[in-house]
């Protein structure tokens, strides 16, 4: 994919990761959507837009189904197109543990990290299979492999439900050209580490990855040939380990 051709949208847009993801894909010249709840957040981001294209944006809910499909038929005109979707929209909640998980914050978490990622997909897979190329980035966890107390049940859930989208999706349009590509990030410094129930001090964060870490990923995903796909992607914090 030639990133500068590339024509990208990315929920979760606003803030963290997404936002991380947007800016640089943005600075080597591709034409980037990005959707996400807050309107002020996206707007901060596409006001620091370096790269010769504005960053088009769009409020709207990914647990939403319709609005999801007005706003990626629209994003996509805007565009002229679309190569790349990155599902990087995502929350926690500080109570996390199941004897004190509420069925309404279940529900958030399943709504917004499983739920919303199946509905970008269903909404912009139709038009990638008829062009026969393109790639989705579905940005999980390492929660989303190995569950965790820390990460939450509804959390680890909503992730594990995530990840197997990514996968089966994946297998089922690889003869049909589109390639998807599950990345799992180890401890991210990112606005969800402000709904743990103890948000970490500066320090810590300043050993976490970044997310522009994860945007080098995906680019570098994004520019091998169509030939080559990377089904899964763990990438942790050096001094963390991964179990």
């Amino acid at each position: 994919m030639d990133i500068q051709s590339c024509r990208a949208i990315i929920t979760g847009g606003g803030t963290g990761i997404g936002k991380g993801i947007a800016l640089r894909l943005n600075s080597l010249g591709a034409q980037v959507a990005i959707v996400g709840r807050r309107e002020d957040k996206l707007k901060e981001t596409a006001e620091e837009s370096q790269g010769p294209h504005p960053i088009l944006t769009f409020a709207g809910d990914v647990a939403n189904r319709e609005q999801t499909l007005d706003i990626a038929q629209s994003a996509r005109e805007q565009l002229g197109g679309l190569d790349l979707l990155v599902n990087a929209a995502g929350t926690n909640i500080p109570d996390r543990s199941i004897k004190n998980l509420s069925p309404d914050d279940w529900d958030l978490l399943m709504n917004v990290n499983a739920t919303g990622t199946f509905n970008w997909i269903h909404a912009t897979l139709p038009s990638l299979v008829e062009q026969k190329s393109g790639l989705i980035v579905n940005i999980s966890s390492i929660a989303g492999k190995r569950a965790t107390v820390l990460g939450g049940v509804a959390y680890n859930a909503s992730k594990f439900a995530q990840s197997a989208l990514g996968i089966t999706t994946g297998v089922e349009t690889g003869s049909d050209g589109v390639r998807v590509t599950n990345i799992y990030p180890g401890e991210t410094n990112t606005p969800i580490l402000d709904a743990r129930p103890q948000p970490p001090d500066e320090a810590y964060r300043a050993q976490l990855l970044q997310p522009e870490d994860i945007a080098d990923i995906v680019v570098a995903i994004a520019q091998l040939p169509d030939r080559a796909q990377v089904p899964e992607l763990v990438i942790t914090p050096t001094s963390y380990p991964y179990f």
